[in-house]
This record gives structure tokens, sequence and C-alpha cells, in this order.
């Protein structure tokens, strides 16, 4: 076993939550909550075989933060009341049966959202129609509405619904820690985005003041959760209805980005690229795991996209640039038990598009495995 190999399976931990390893499931949109959002018995399964298999660190779905217009999808998650915390109990306490950690991701989706039952209508930044199309696999179809520009007044619910979906995934659920979604396309990276965000008053303008409302989040999440528990950010520059989206600044925006979050306190930051290893921009060499180190050097950093190679190669490639942990979607998806399988040199399996088609909820197959 090569040291390289080694590092994948040596201990480590974030703000004092201890990690087995340096391997985290990605979190993965899978629509199979109840219609009002309650986690069910079926996900408490889907997520027991990540922990089950090896897993260091879990990281759950986005899961919606409040009743007015955080919701995306049919079938998601949410985190908006006592009820809907209480169902994920299960969850935690089948990932720490099996020496796991996890954390909750809260979200809310902005303009690109596809299924709400609260409220017609989206809210961004500014009143700009998103690109793209609505994913037909979380039950979406055709162009997505223009939003309405989100006032004051909704800006300050939308930071408050994160703040208590963090309050409740930690006092509540018993989650070990909570991470911000703020990439993809969903509202923070709305705000994060220039062409979405339009705005002249002191949520917009440039990178270094388009992050205003992430760390207005961040504050509220911190605030609410207190210091001695695990607060992360997901960033990417990539979205889901923007796939080859980068950042218009480049390393002056992953400057202002990743060195605000690092001033912030948060103790994580979650880059997701499409292939993560690669050069964040045509005109540099880093790729964004090494921008994040670079102006974030103290704080914890997960690297995910493309990183279940059965060689590791990409893997080692992404811990050298400086990552500490490596998170996996489909390579999980395909190998509920990856880092078990990498421990005993067994094989593993190829990720087959069917277990997210026609509808990207858990299949039967998946908790049969």
């Amino acid at each position: 076993m090569s040291t390289s190999h080694d590092s994948l399976f040596t201990p480590i931990d974030i703000n004092g939550v201890p990690l087995r390893n340096r391997f985290a499931v990605a979190p993965m949109t899978r629509v199979s909550a109840t219609e009002d959002g309650t986690a069910t018995a079926e996900m408490a399964r889907y997520y027991e075989r990540f922990a089950r298999g090896g897993f260091g660190l879990l990281i759950t779905e986005g899961l919606y933060t409040d009743r007015a217009f955080a919701q995306g999808y049919r079938h998601q998650p949410g985190l908006t009341d006592t009820a809907q915390a209480h169902a994920w109990r299960p969850v935690v306490e089948a990932a720490h049966r099996h020496g796991a950690r996890i954390v909750a991701q809260v979200m809310h989706a902005g303009a690109i959202s596809q299924g709400n039952r609260f409220r017609d209508g989206t809210l961004g930044p500014s009143a700009v129609q998103p690109r793209g199309q609505q994913m037909a696999f979380y039950y979406g179809q055709g162009a997505y509405p223009t939003p309405r520009a989100m006032t004051e007044e909704a800006i300050a619910d939308a930071v408050q619904g994160f703040a208590d979906a963090a309050g409740r995934a930690v006092s509540e659920a018993g989650f070990d820690g909570v991470e911000i979604h703020g990439a993809n396309g969903y509202l923070i990276d709305q705000f994060l985005t220039e062409y979405s965000n339009r705005r002249t008053d002191r949520w917009g303008g440039d990178a270094s003041r388009r992050v205003a409302f992430l760390l207005a989040v961040v504050g509220a999440v911190r605030a609410k959760v207190g210091g001695q528990v695990p607060v992360g950010v997901r960033i990417s520059q990539g979205k889901v209805n923007d796939f080859a989206h980068r950042w218009a600044g480049g390393e002056r925006d992953a400057e202002a980005i990743f060195g605000s979050l690092a001033d912030a306190g948060v103790d994580a930051i979650h880059v997701t690229e499409h292939e993560a290893w690669k050069p964040a921009f045509e005109d540099g060499s880093d790729s964004l795991v090494g921008l994040a180190r670079r102006f974030a050097p103290k704080v914890r950093l997960i690297a995910n996209g493309g990183l279940h190679d059965p060689a590791r190669a990409r893997a080692r490639e992404v811990l050298n640039a400086g990552a500490d942990l490596v998170a996996l979607g489909k390579g999980a998806l395909a190998n509920p038990n990856f880092p078990d399988r990498i421990r005993t040199a067994r094989d593993v399996a190829a990720f087959d598009p069917a277990l997210l088609g026609p509808i990207a909820n858990i299949k039967p197959s998946e908790l049969a495995a």
C-alpha cells in the first residue's frame, strides 16, 4: 500500500468532529421524500449503505430551508419544522452506528426552483431569467420563469431561513454539522454570479460585494449553531443550468470568495467542479481546489468532481493540491462501499446512468445492493 493510498485512510477532524478517513459522500438530490418534504425509511436505508461501506463523512442532499421560496423540487426533503427535523434522526443514528459522521446541507433554490408547494413564482437577486432548461429527472419541464427581484425583506427572510434550518439540523435532528449550499446555480450562487446579480445596492457589484449575501448567511448560521459545530460552504463555478460557467473575474473572484469565507471563519469549503483536478481558468494552471487552498490556507477543504477513478490518481492529485477530503457522487452511487473496496483492493463498479433516470429518485435496486 503506497503512502498516497494510505493518506486516504488517515483520520482527520473538522472543528473537533472526528472522521475515520478522507472519503466523503457528495450531496446528491434524489427527490425521494414525501410530498410534504419528510425524509422516509427508504432514505434512511439509502444513506446507511454509505456509512456501512466505510465513508467517513456523509453530506446530505440539499434540504430546503423555509416555507416560502426555498423549495426547488417536488419530493425534496426540508428542514422547516420539528417534524421534518425528527424524520432525519434515523438517518443520523444509522450513520453514527456504522462509524460515520453526517452533516446536513441546507439550500434555497431561488430563481431555479422548479417545484415549490408553498408559493407561485420564484425569487432571485435580480429579475433575470435563468439560463438553460428545467431538469426532467427532477420533474421539471421547459424554460425557467423570470424571477422577481428580492426585496430587503425577502433577503432577510431567506437568511433567517438558512439559520433556522441549520439550528433544527443540529439541535433537533442531531446532525454533526451543517453545509451551506452556495454552489450549482442555486440562490447563493445566483448572488455570486455577475449575470444573475445585477443589483446596484449593497448586495451587488463586483465579486467582493456579491459575496455579501453568502457572508450574511454564514454569519446567521454560525450565530444559530454556535462555534463548536462545523459549518461549511459548497462552492462551484458551473451550475445545473449553466454547466460550463466560469467566474468572469478569474482568480480575482476566487480570492474574493475563498478569502472572504476564510475571514468569516468557516470550518470547511467544499469545492465542486466537473473535473476537480483541471485548471479553473484558461489563463492559469491552478485548479479551483488549488485556488481555494491558496486563499483559504487554514480551512478544511473538500474536493468533488470525477474523483472516483479506480486507480485513485485523480484523488491523489487533488490531495496534493491541498484538499483534505475527497467527495464522491457517481462513484458512491455505483459503489456505496467504495472505501472498503479500495482498502481491500476489490474492483470498483462503473456508474450506471439508469440510476438517475427517468426520475432521479432512489431505486429499489440501490437498497438491495
